[in-house]
């Protein structure tokens, strides 16, 4: 049984590196984002940071996902 409270949820959904664009082509906040409490959004931003160094471990190139996704834009 999984112990995940709703805004353990909610920053497990922040993690990815894609994001959505606005009309402008501007990346958006995952909606999990605009519901996290103070306190969430810290746990959320750190959470990013640990999952950026396991990503950058785990390439060839020492890359993480949001770095591929940057680059998949440019080129």
């Amino acid at each position: 049984m999984s112990t995940n409270s709703p805004e353990d949820l909610l920053v497990e959904g922040t993690l990815g590196a894609w994001r959505r664009r606005d009309g402008d082509g501007l990346p958006v906040p995952p909606a999990e984002w605009a519901d996290l409490t103070d306190a969430g959004r810290v746990r959320a931003y750190e959470a990013q940071l640990r999952s950026r160094a396991w990503e950058r471990a785990l390439d060839d190139d020492g890359l993480s996902s949001t770095v591929h996704a940057v680059l998949a834009r440019i080129r």
